[in-house]
């Protein structure tokens, strides 16, 4: 067993070390990354308990059952918060990717019988144990990758049985592995085949139903509806968004992926926790996110599959708002969790520098599901949850050289992370 105390020593720097009660950057303050150069950390029972530069090192007292790791050249970052993803499924869709490249669009995909219902259909027929052992090798893969915190949604059930063997599944992961998950209810996906001519019903059946049998079970922590034009209406989310609230579960919401219809002023008077995706964007919508305290969260790579425009990064920043990366892992629009190359693509492609990249994916990846106050930056009281890079010349080279693997080690809760025994 390792020890429950752990030192980190000669670090290049300690990234991301924000002020104790720093619980999200917005706008210019995105850009804020505070490091201690030449630093310590010590953590025990997988807690940060101190930490410092070298110059006011004190010194150990008992090296006793005291793991130690040496930084030397290396960087100690917080580990990403992944704040959107449908990690639970029973299949990939790499057939859809095919037709994708041979012209398809979004619509014409889901149309022919692909897309939310391909998945939903594999999914309805799968044992749950089976959904659960392909999900968790998934998560312990992007443990791996660095990921500290994860937010994982249902929608592949489009029923109360397949959405309550999801949820299941998700709260099976959450009690097996080391890292932080929050679970999202998300019914509204897509209308279900049997519930074509009665969309009512549906949205019923998720109100009076599905929201507070969930609730009740403590299944999920979050409700989310894609709105959107073809699949739920903004009338339709107000309701899903109320019950949730009613029954303590703040929304995380899905809007503007392709059209702009309202759906994130009626998010803000609803007071969900994020607004996702947003790759369209209207100057209303700007204007509905000042000081609401929702957090915008962008999705680059799904973009980048999928060949849509990104995110408006810049102008979210500008306009002073909050700001996170979330890589939207799913089977058919992003098959990737990898955050090293969503924090790239918030480079690249989004224009973010290296410094508000990270933070939008720690820090406020964490606010944006309610994680703050336990991950998302290294500070005393914190879970000891971090990255140590490779021997790298800076940050910058970290999402520059976007296909190199960058990790050296990974600790969620004081204890590394190895291949093949994540869980232990």
């Amino acid at each position: 067993m390792e020890a429950e105390r752990l030192l980190i020593k000669g670090a290049k720097a300690l990234v991301g070390t924000h002020p104790a009660g720093t619980e999200r950057l917005a706008g210019a303050a995105l850009a804020e990354l505070p490091q201690l150069e030449h630093g310590w950390l010590m953590a025990e029972d997988g807690i940060i308990t101190a930490m410092g530069t070298d110059a006011d090192w004190p010194g150990v007292a008992d090296w006793n059952g005291l793991e130690v790791i040496d930084a030397t050249d290396r960087y100690v970052l917080p580990g990403w918060c992944d704040a959107h993803t449908h990690t639970v499924f029973a299949a990939p869709r790499e057939g859809e990717f095919v037709d994708r490249i041979k012209g398809l669009g979004y619509a014409e995909i889901a149309a022919k019988g692909g897309g939310i219902l391909n998945s939903a259909a594999k999914l309805r027929a799968m044992d749950e144990d089976d959904l659960y052992v392909q999900a968790k090798a998934r998560v312990e893969e992007l443990m791996r990758q660095g990921t500290v915190a994860l937010e994982i949604k249902s929608g592949y059930g489009l029923s109360a049985e397949s959405e309550l063997k999801m949820l299941r599944v998700v709260q099976r992961l959450k009690e097996a592995l080391p890292l932080r998950i929050r679970a999202t209810l998300l019914a509204a996906h897509a209308l279900p085949p049997e519930y074509k001519e009665n969309r009512g019903r549906y949205v019923d059946l998720i109100v009076h139903e599905l929201i507070p049998q969930v609730a009740a079970e403590g299944l999920a922590d979050h409700v989310d509806c894609f709105c959107e034009t073809n699949y739920f209406t903004v009338a339709e989310m107000e309701r899903i968004l109320e019950a949730g609230a009613k029954h303590g579960l703040p929304g995380k919401v899905h809007v503007n992926q392709f059209t702009s219809i309202g759906g994130i002023a009626a998010a803000v008077k609803h007071r969900a926790l994020s607004v996702d995706h947003l790759e369209v964007m209207e100057p209303a919508d700007f204007d509905a996110l000042r000081g609401s305290g929702v957090i915008p969260t962008l999705l680059p790579s799904c973009s980048f599959f999928l060949g849509i425009p990104y995110g408006p990064a810049r102008q979210l920043i500008n306009a002073g708002l909050p700001l996170a990366l979330a890589s939207d892992y799913n089977p058919g629009t992003t098959p990737s969790g990898n955050m090293n190359l969503v924090v790239a693509l918030g480079c690249i492609k989004l224009r973010l520098l290296p410094g508000e990249a990270i933070n939008a994916a720690t820090l406020n990846g964490a606010a944006a599901m309610g994680l703050a106050a336990e991950v998302g930056s290294l500070a005393v009281g914190k879970r000891a949850s971090f990255i140590i890079t490779k021997a790298v010349p800076s940050l910058a080279y970290l999402p520059y050289a976007f296909g190199q693997d960058h990790i050296d080690t990974v600790i969620i809760d004081g204890r590394t992370i190895r291949a093949g025994e994540a869980a232990a």
